[in-house]
């Protein structure tokens, strides 16, 4: 499993000068020149007026701009073109969109935005989460689930680099890790710990999503793990009934989410991440027929200095 390279096509507009002119607004922009790198960003359009990317970042540097109405409509004209021109939505246009309030919050974000999210942060992940931001569920979740081991099958869903199924090896028989990024399964390869490495898409939640292929059959697993997983997917009806297919009898799912308070269902938030009320979760564990075992209130990791406050569920399948 090898990791993959940006695209070119994205990142580039094809046009030395334009890309000469956008790489000057970077610059600007990485100084905290937001007007400078927006007007750079704006004559680079004007000889490449069909790059997304450019679209994209033309769209950034004048929202943080911050200059009034205007210039936030300006960002959001920029940001529904990055859209038009790339449908698939890459760069996450369409929930910069919501934020702004010109649109409605996407049930969940584009699979092509948070794959290209990971793939990019492959590298970095374990030393920026666990190091610099005090990212604790994995640790959290497998001493929620200890009681319970040893266990015969568990698969970790957005295994990632593979952080929880590290802190769960010694008490599994075979250990399976599903990702959306490939370059985040290269990084789990690479540790040596996962039995079986798959990339599926779990905003689908398909039989044909590479959860159930050859020798992996439904109902296999005596715990599904998704640790810092389900605030990438938003509206969670699709995952249970895909939890449900890989659950033995009687097996546990353990997850965790961003803790939207009082607010109902989930909600998108500034950082393109969606939280979920405990009240919603309950709602869809009953529904499916899951019951709740232990909920635990925590503290995810640190953002721009503060807490992000999250909930672990450990809940076990209906006899």
């Amino acid at each position: 499993m090898t990791q993959k390279s940006k695209s070119p096509t994205q990142f580039t507009s094809g046009d030395p000068t334009a890309d000469r002119r956008a790489d000057y607004a970077r610059m600007f922009a990485e100084s905290g020149d937001w007007p400078a790198a927006g007007e750079l960003m704006q004559q680079a359009l004007e000889l490449a007026p069909q790059w997304a990317a450019g679209w994209f970042r033309f769209g950034e540097y004048t929202q943080k701009a911050a200059l009034g109405d205007a210039g936030l409509a300006t960002a959001a004209g920029a940001y529904r073109r990055a859209l038009e021109l790339a449908p698939d939505d890459v760069f996450g246009a369409g929930l910069r969109l919501a934020l702004l309030g010109e649109g409605d919050a996407p049930a969940s974000p584009p699979s092509r935005f948070i794959e290209g999210l990971f793939d990019d942060y492959a590298d970095r992940f374990d030393i920026a989460l666990v190091e610099k931001l005090g990212y604790s569920v994995p640790a959290e979740l497998a001493a929620l689930v200890a009681p319970f081991s040893p266990f015969s099958t568990v698969v970790d869903l957005g295994c990632g680099t593979g952080l929880f199924g590290a802190a769960i090896r010694d008490s599994v028989t075979r250990l399976e890790g599903f990702d959306l990024s490939g370059n985040m399964l290269a990084k789990a390869q690479g540790k040596r710990i996962y039995d079986h490495l798959g990339q599926a898409d779990l905003s689908l939640a398909s039989v044909s999503s590479g959860l159930f292929g050859e020798g992996m059959p439904r109902h296999r697993a005596d715990l599904v793990s998704a640790a810092d997983v389900l605030m990438y997917l938003g509206s969670l009806d699709a995952v249970f009934p895909l939890v449900l297919e890989l659950l033995s009898p009687q097996g546990i799912f353990a997850f965790s989410v961003e803790d939207a308070g009082q607010a109902e269902g989930c909600v998108l938030k500034d950082s393109f991440r969606y939280a979920h009320s405990e009240v919603y979760v309950r709602t869809l564990l009953g529904r499916h027929g899951l019951v709740p075992m232990e909920i635990e209130n925590t503290v995810i990791r640190m953002e721009a200095g503060k807490p992000v406050p999250g909930i672990l569920f450990l809940s076990r399948k209906a006899a």
